[in-house]
């Protein structure tokens, strides 16, 4: 069964949308605050969040900023009463994957579901790097050496570490490391960015194939 997260303050709607999703055969969690929904996130990790944006305590933006901040992967489809175009692109700049206006067709609700839960598997193929002689599952946030031990990453040394490797042999901006890995911290900097550079380049040190270089003034290149 894939697990739902609904955010829905409506208790009408919410008990009609969760009662719906359940005899289509998803298994739905559902609260109405905003506070609680981050709370049930995090104890949960459920496949898919359907977010409202007006919510008592914490709002559905500030929901899916907090979310996006250490969890890229997980789709989230705003389900709001909100049409404004600004609403639109503020949610998607946020990093949701889909956004349904209300009234809205249940039917329509559960394709759309079915349509995130099954990009979001093709996404999740791509979950492992093979990166040299290390393997890295960037959904347990682990690299490991065919011959050494598991290390644990945060999420911003995973991140960074995968568009580096995405970019292998290529240089990358400082700016553009900065904007991708951390996107809503206003005060990184580009000596914050060299500490986290310098880290990673320890953990792949028993690989002398692959090497972080540092071009000046520019940004830094993964060779393999």
């Amino acid at each position: 069964m894939i697990s739902l997260l609904l955010i829905e303050d409506e208790t009408d709607l919410g008990l009609i949308i969760a009662d719906n999703l359940r005899s289509a055969e998803f298994d739905v969690n559902h609260c109405a605050d905003g506070e609680q929904g981050l709370l049930l996130f995090h104890q949960l990790k459920p496949e898919v969040i359907i977010l409202d944006i007006m919510l008592p305590g914490l709002d559905g933006f500030a929901i899916a900023q907090k979310i996006r901040e250490i969890d890229t992967e997980t789709p989230i489809l705003f389900l709001t009463a909100r049409t404004q175009t600004a609403d639109v692109v503020q949610a998607f700049e946020l990093g949701a994957n889909d956004y349904l206006r209300k009234p809205f067709s249940l039917e329509e609700l559960k394709v759309r579901i079915n349509a995130l839960v099954q990009r979001n598997q093709w996404q999740n193929q791509k979950r492992f790097l093979h990166i040299g002689n290390y393997v890295m599952d960037s959904m347990r946030q682990t690299l490991k050496h065919r011959e050494g031990a598991e290390i644990n990453l945060s999420f911003r040394e995973c991140e960074l570490i995968k568009i580096l490797y995405e970019n292998k042999n290529k240089v990358i901006h400082r700016q553009d490391i900065i904007r991708s890995v951390w996107p809503h911290d206003r005060f990184f900097t580009g000596r914050s960015l060299d500490v986290f550079i310098s880290r990673i380049r320890t953990y792949l040190q028993a690989d002398d194939r692959i090497s972080i270089v540092n071009i000046r003034a520019v940004g830094y290149k993964m060779i393999i």
